[in-house]
């Protein structure tokens, strides 16, 4: 008898120290002297936040808590070079970064997952299929989505042309934080008459992503605005929910994710007619429904 609850007391003890483990945050190193911060809260089937540019984990605010309210596992990680992972001075390109992926995946040895990229963050989430097989994910979300191809090309004629990111970096060369501060106000669909969210919380965003590394900033927005994923596209074969605002003006819907979803076999597509591209905050209360009925289905 004394045995058994010898036993029983330590179970308990293992117990808890398994959920203390998980409630946490904590650096992975996914390459050399590369470290990712990660945050890892609550129990059940993963769920992995993968952040815009040239914001960082924090933008997930208001998802990590009603997901986790909701019964399941949120990881959310910054990006290398941006929050409070290393900032090295090369691996930005889409290869490196779902490395990195993979190896929190890995690391944290997740299976069932459902990767969750928003904007920049949709081309780990194809990559990661395209690259590693898709390994440990059941469930893909792409909202507000770069993906599949951003650039005009001969073959994608309604695309951005070149010198629009060539003008971008330039901005960002010449006064990063400035370009950031008008940045952040199309992203949000600030204008004379929209003020969807309060001066202190614009100016916390402009914050958020001010700590990115320049170089970061610069070389991830060459990956997005270059990286052609259309070929891609066949090798997400899990259900994927496609969220888009039809008034998106950073990444237009057109161009992006009403092609995607075209590309996609098992995709649910929904437009938030009126949205902008920052809608994880403008319309935080309708897509974490549509994310946790996605999660459910």
């Amino acid at each position: 008898m004394e045995n058994n609850v010898i036993n029983s007391t330590l179970s308990e003890k293992n117990f808890e120290s398994n959920l203390k483990q998980v409630h946490t945050d904590k650096y992975i190193e996914t390459a050399q002297n590369v470290r990712l911060y990660v945050k890892d809260y609550g129990q059940g089937k993963p769920v992995i936040l993968i952040h815009g540019w040239p914001l960082s984990n924090e933008m997930w605010e208001y998802q990590i808590e009603f997901l986790v309210q909701n019964g399941f596992r949120v990881i959310a990680y910054d990006r290398r070079g941006f929050g409070k992972s290393s900032q090295p001075w090369d691996g930005y390109d889409y290869d490196t970064l779902s490395d990195d992926l993979q190896e929190i995946i890995e690391q944290l040895e997740l299976t069932d997952a459902t990767l969750v990229g928003f904007s920049m963050g949709g081309g780990e989430v194809v990559r990661y299929f395209s690259r590693h097989g898709g390994k440990g994910v059941s469930k893909a979300a792409l909202i507000s989505s770069i993906i599949p191809f951003l650039l005009k090309t001969n073959d994608n004629p309604d695309g951005h042309p070149r010198e629009k990111s060539e003008n971008t970096a330039n901005a960002i060369k010449e006064d990063r934080i400035a370009f950031i501060d008008n940045f952040g106000k199309t992203f949000f669909g600030v204008n004379i008459i929209n003020k969807p969210l309060s001066t202190p919380l614009l100016e916390y965003y402009r914050n958020l992503c001010s700590v990115a590394s320049p170089r970061a900033t610069l070389k991830c927005a060459e990956s997005f605005s270059f990286t052609d994923f259309r070929d891609e596209l066949n090798f997400v074969k899990v259900p994927t929910l496609i969220i888009h605002g039809d008034d998106d003006k950073i990444v237009p819907i057109e161009l992006t994710s009403k092609k995607a979803a075209e590309g996609i076999r098992e995709s649910t597509y929904i437009v938030y007619e009126g949205a902008p591209h920052g809608l994880f905050y403008t319309e935080r209360e309708r897509l974490n429904n549509d994310l946790l009925n996605f999660l459910n289905s």
